[in-house]
Order: structure tokens, then C-alpha cells, then sequence
């Protein structure tokens, strides 16, 4: 007998069972690590993608303040005002006491310029049509008044397209005033306009009823009749500020004047032709002026900016304001144009 003890025959099923792991089983854990990998893709996407929004914001944002700030022009200054300089200021639209081309934002301006010690010569850039005799008539004085002090800083004027009226009346204060050949120069006179219902409201049986106290309380009312007293006032007004107006042109201009009929009569030339009869001096833009004539090129705008929120307030409040009460008195308003 042998002591060899024959072991049992292997079971192929059982063995293969146990070497192999069940099919659910190797399914299940495949399944889990490809959606694992699918996630966290879709997660790093995502940040990725996040990370790239916040990127191109902050790039917009950069870009907007960069805009915002050259729009509004906050620091004003392109050179340092420490080195020698021709400064400038634009008297740009109609003169008004609410408008950019106000008394106060021009002056302001020029006083700048000629307090700065590194100012060679001031340019006051014209761009008017003309406005207000009154506003005109204090930046015309305040150039004088700071000539005056500051005898080595000349004030040169150059006109864009359009230096008449009420512009012109500002502008003869300066020492010489240089003008494109195609531009509009003088009109050195006064208007005082307004309009008249009385034959309308007549032929729609409208009947007016104002009630004053004080004779004349009522006078120019433009849905009242014109008198021949009101009409003889008005003319006197505006032949006292005509001869006012005429008196600072001759004063400003001096012999440079030619002898003109029309020269006061309110006509208006070209450049060209203003030049001729001593309205201005010569040809040239301000780089022109700030080159060849100040023999300094950098230049510095003096020009009083308006903040944002003063911007926004004057154009969507304050200018809203004027036109309706304007729209609503409809009544005559002296101006140089």
C-alpha cells in the first residue's frame, strides 16, 4: 500500500471562478474611474473657462478706465508743466454763463496758463459763433487785465472756424490773432430776438390776459402787441452795447483797423479777407503759432474740464432746465451773433 494520498481532481469551474473576479464587479469599477475622469475634466474645464472670464473682464475694465479717463482727460496735462511750454485754451461754442465757453471756465483757464512759470505764450483756440455780450465782455476784460500783469507772455488768438460776434469781441483783446483763410471773422454787432403771437392768437380767438404793476412790467411780452415806446427802448439798448462792443475791437486793434463802411455793421468775412481789413494778423493753427511764432512746440491745455458728474447733471438736468424755461418765456434775449 502506498503512502501517497491522491488529492481530489481540480474542479476547472471553481478555479476559474476563483482566479477571474466577476464580471459585474470588474464592470462596476471601469464605469467608476471613466466617470471620475469625465468629472474631474468637466471640473478643470470649467475653471479653466472661469479663470479666462475673469481674465478678458479684467482686461475690459483696464480698457474702459483707460477710455474713461482720456474722454474726461482728468490729469489735462500731455508734457510736465515744469518745462517750457506754450499753453493753450479753447473758447469752443456759444458764450454763455451756463455753457463750456462760460466767462468763469475761460478765465480760470487763462489765469492758469499765466500763473505758470514755465508759460512762454497763452493760445486762445476760437471756435465761436458768438453769445452772450456780457460773458464776452469779461473774458475780453480779464485778457486785458492779465496783458497787463504778465507783459512778457503774449496771448495769441487763433480761430478754427468761426471767430464772430461775441467770440470776436473776446478775442481783440490779444496781442495778434492768426486765422485760417477759409474761416468767419467779425460780425461786430448786436442782435435782440424774439417772436410775436398776437396775429395768430387773433385768428384763433385766443384772448391774452396779463395783468402787471409797472407800466413796462410787461414789455416784450411776446403775446402782447410791440409799441413804438417798446420798440425805441430796445434800440437803445442794443446801440449802447454795439458802441461798448466797437469800442473794445478799436481798443484791442487799435491802427490795424483799415477804414471800412461795413467794418460795425455786423458783416462777417473770411479769413482771408479779415486780414485784409486788420480784423487779424496772419495765418496759422496753433501748432503753427506755438512753433514758428512762441519758438516753443510742446503745448499744454489749460482748458477747464467738466467732471463726470458735472457733465452728466448739466446734460441731462441743468440743459433740460434752460431749454424749457426758455421755451417757455419765448421772449427776446440780447446776443452778439
Amino acid at each position: 500500500m502506498s503512502d501517497h494520498i491522491p488529492t481530489e481532481p481540480s474542479d476547472p469551474a471553481r478555479s476559474t471562478s476563483a482566479a477571474v473576479p466577476p464580471a459585474g464587479a470588474k464592470g462596476e469599477n471601469w464605469e467608476r474611474a471613466a466617470l471620475e475622469r469625465i468629472a474631474l475634466a468637466a471640473i478643470n474645464e470649467q475653471r479653466s473657462a472661469r479663470r479666462w472670464r475673469i481674465f478678458f473682464r479684467f482686461v475690459f475694465l483696464a480698457i474702459l478706465a483707460v477710455a474713461v479717463w482720456r474722454a474726461f482727460d482728468f490729469t489735462g496735462d500731455k508734457v510736465s508743466k515744469t518745462a517750457r511750454h506754450t499753453a493753450l485754451v479753447e473758447l469752443e461754442g456759444e458764450i454763455s454763463a451756463n455753457s463750456d465757453a462760460s466767462a468763469d471756465n475761460v478765465n480760470a483757464a487763462l489765469d492758469s496758463a499765466f500763473e505758470d512759470d514755465a508759460t512762454a505764450a497763452v493760445i486762445l483756440r476760437c471756435n465761436s459763433p458768438g453769445g452772450s455780450p456780457v460773458q464776452a465782455g469779461i473774458i475780453n476784460r480779464e485778457i486785458t487785465r492779465l496783458r497787463t500783469k504778465y507783459p512778457s507772455k503774449p496771448l495769441y488768438v487763433v480761430v478754427n472756424d468761426m471767430c464772430a460776434s461775441g467770440g470776436y469781441y473776446a478775442a481783440a483783446a490779444a496781442d495778434k490773432i492768426y486765422v485760417d483763410k477759409a474761416s468767419i471773422v467779425g460780425s461786430i454787432g448786436v442782435l435782440m430776438d424774439g417772436f410775436g403771437f398776437t396775429g395768430l392768437m387773433s385768428k384763433l380767438g385766443v384772448e391774452r390776459r396779463l395783468h402787471t404793476s409797472g407800466a413796462n412790467k410787461g414789455a416784450f411780452d411776446p403775446f402782447s402787441p410791440e409799441t413804438p415806446g417798446m420798440d425805441a427802448h430796445a434800440q437803445e439798448m442794443l446801440d449802447q452795447i454795439h458802441t461798448q462792443f466797437i469800442d473794445a475791437v478799436k481798443k484791442g486793434r487799435g491802427s490795424r483797423l483799415k477804414d471800412n463802411p461795413d467794418l460795425f455793421s455786423g458783416m462777417f468775412w473770411t479769413g482771408q479777407k479779415s486780414v485784409e481789413l486788420g480784423l487779424a494778423d496772419g495765418f496759422g493753427d496753433a501748432d503753427y503759432v506755438a512753433r514758428e511764432i512762441v519758438k516753443q512746440p510742446d503745448i499744454i491745455d489749460y482748458t477747464q474740464k467738466e467732471s463726470i458728474g458735472e457733465r452728466v447733471a448739466r446734460k441731462f438736468g441743468a440743459a433740460v432746465g434752460n431749454a424749457s424755461m426758455s421755451a417757455l418765456m419765448m421772449g427776446g434775449k440780447m446776443q452778439l451773433k
